[in-house]
């Protein structure tokens, strides 16, 4: 089959690695001048199934109000307010109800899972190397953030995932970087996790897929598509005031995050998808022979801020914050310094302050979590978006699913849920 892939993040372009592997003949578009250019860029590149979790979740809504005025919120809202917020926000609100929780936490755990053990069966068989360091360490600082990660905890069991509730002074043993004045009580140890670069391991797919046939149209910004036997993509150089091309394709699986609701409008799928922002900062690690333990390890997350802290190769990235609403140009100062807070309490000293860069990108998210996979319900055009936060952990899975699906056969995990008729039923 011929087949068009919209969109080169990480979604993208495993995508099309998975349906170049099938043997279709492959066609990405892709406005910006390489993979990985948006929202895949500089995420924490965090691997942990059992944390990937709906943003809705119970007891969510009275948190953020609680945390609105805080100077280190997790969770802000902020101006201008985007487009079809307030209806995402009473959809988002529904979907914290306990059983519908339930649900998605559960299709989210199966789809991670899975992709998580197909990200490993790639990268040995292919040989990549992406930066990718085992375990993932969380932080409770207080008693009382272990008391509220009880619940996290049971879950994790329920799920059998493999994790050990540790002391601090365990933890530190594990993470030896860590600042021993800043005040941890506990920290949840899951040995089986792991960090990656991200942006790393789409390049290196990237070729992956061009060497069974894919091709990446780059520059070109897709206007419009026309589903049937034979969909159509409607596609132009950026920047051009030529009128569009057209490409005929067997099939169009669409993976353009914030940019599918554009295109899927006039299909009559009208999508409740909006931006929820999220910042990092990476810099180069600094040489110290002293200090040879400068820097993570491996991974961190502070549960307290809801900030992960990774070592990518010799750099660290610390990453957090959501962000509804607002301008992916302007920087939030407020979520900046919370970074920067999060870094010094836990590893000081250990960034080149004076080479450190910011990013700001914006998260495709729908209101109760999981993305939506699998046929639109137009005549050729297939669905992989709407994965939030947590496009990484859930690409590769993702990408497998819709290539058996496009092909016929039956995905190797249950995707009940996971479809868009999940939407149309809230």
């Amino acid at each position: 089959m011929r087949v068009a892939v919209i969109g080169a993040g990480i979604v993208g372009v495993t995508t099309a690695f998975e349906l170049a592997s099938d043997g279709h003949q492959v066609t990405v578009f892709e406005r910006r001048a390489s993979v990985a250019e948006e929202t895949s860029f500089a995420n924490a590149g965090v691997v942990a199934p059992g944390y990937v979790t709906p943003w809705a979740t119970p007891g969510m809504p009275a948190k953020v109000l609680r945390n609105l005025l805080s100077r280190h919120a997790p969770v802000r809202l902020v101006r201008p307010m985007a487009p079809g917020q307030l209806g995402w926000i009473w959809r988002w609100w529904r979907a914290c109800r306990a059983p519908v929780y339930a649900a998605n936490r559960a299709r989210l755990y199966r789809l991670a899972r899975y992709s998580q053990q197909r990200l490993a069966l790639l990268g040995r068989s292919l040989q990549l190397e992406h930066e990718q360091a085992r375990g993932y360490l969380v932080l409770l600082r207080s008693a009382r953030d272990l008391t509220a990660a009880r619940g996290s905890l049971k879950l994790l069991a329920e799920l059998g995932i493999n994790f050990h509730l540790i002391d601090g002074a365990r933890a530190r043993t594990i993470e030896r970087g860590l600042n021993p004045d800043t005040a941890l009580h506990a920290a949840v140890h899951l040995p089986d996790d792991e960090v990656g670069n991200c942006r790393q391991f789409a390049h290196l797919l990237r070729a992956e897929a061009q060497q069974r046939g894919a091709v990446f149209r780059f520059g070109r910004s897709v206007h419009h598509l026309d589903a049937g036997p034979q969909a159509t993509v409607w596609h132009q150089a950026l920047g051009s005031t030529e009128a569009p091309t057209s490409a005929a394709f067997d099939a169009v699986v669409v993976c353009a995050a914030l940019g599918s609701r554009n295109l899927l409008t006039p299909l009559g799928l009208r999508l409740p998808l909006v931006a929820v922002h999220g910042y990092s900062i990476t810099a180069p690690l600094r040489l110290v022979e002293s200090h040879p333990d400068l820097g993570p390890a491996s991974a961190v997350m502070d549960e307290k801020y809801k900030v992960a802290i990774s070592r990518l190769g010799q750099r660290v990235r610390v990453a957090g914050s959501a962000e509804l609403g607002g301008d992916l140009a302007q920087h939030n100062a407020a979520a900046l310094h919370t970074l920067h807070k999060v870094l010094d309490d836990w590893y000081p000293g250990c960034a080149q302050q004076g080479q450190i860069q910011a990013w700001k990108g914006a998260r495709p998210m729908l209101p109760d979590g999981p993305p939506v996979l699998g046929a639109s319900g137009a005549p050729g055009i297939w669905l992989n978006l709407g994965h939030g936060s947590s496009g990484w952990a859930l690409a590769c899975g993702s990408a497998r699913v819709v290539a058996d699906q496009l092909a016929g056969r039956a995905p190797a995990i249950d995707v009940e849920g996971l479809d868009v008729a999940r939407l149309a039923r809230r």
